[in-house]
């Protein structure tokens, strides 16, 4: 276990903040650390990381989205409990310190999308046990939980392949 763990968020309008995140659960297993990630937005599709990730030991990764693209204004009630149902599994991966690092891909997202009560998400937060770290990610984060954050990095889009018309790419962007 960490002897402190922190508060991480990567945030922005630009890609690579689930990459970041990814690249931070490399590095803890490289140093005997386990890492759960959780994904707030992906289905049971399996993704590039959901792939990859099955196949190392010291990492569990689970899914609670639903299939398909989410619209912020036509969030259905299948969608919400599933969202639900992953921020359950989230506080028990994080308060059965079963996990030394724990990362909640696009939690900013379900919450700023109304999926999750961020009154729930700022109590896991400031009830974890302090050996766990914790990872953040998703655009939109909300203000209590920068407050919250002992790290925010925010990635700034520049320039994007999707203006060229480009779709996304199976092993770079899934």
């Amino acid at each position: 276990m960490l002897e402190k763990g922190l508060v991480q968020v990567y945030t922005g309008e630009g890609k690579g903040k689930t990459t970041a995140a990814l690249g931070l659960a490399l590095r803890a297993v490289g140093q005997g650390l386990k890492v759960y990630i959780l994904q707030f937005l992906k289905s049971e599709e399996k993704s590039g990381e959901h792939n990859a990730a099955k196949s190392i030991p010291e990492i569990s990764i689970e899914q609670c989205g639903v299939k398909g693209f989410l619209n912020k204004d036509k969030i259905t009630s299948h969608q919400r409990e599933k969202a639900l149902e992953g921020l359950s599994r989230a506080k028990k991966a994080i308060m059965e310190k079963e996990y030394d690092m724990v990362i909640l891909d696009e939690i900013n997202v379900a919450l700023d999308y109304g999926l999750i009560p961020l009154e729930e998400v700022s109590k896991m937060i400031k009830e974890r046990p302090l050996q766990v770290e914790l990872v953040l990610t998703g655009r939109n984060v909300p203000e209590e939980i920068e407050e919250l954050a002992d790290l925010i990095s925010e990635v700034k889009m520049v320039k994007h392949p999707f203006a060229k018309g480009i779709k996304a790419r199976r092993g770079i962007e899934f």
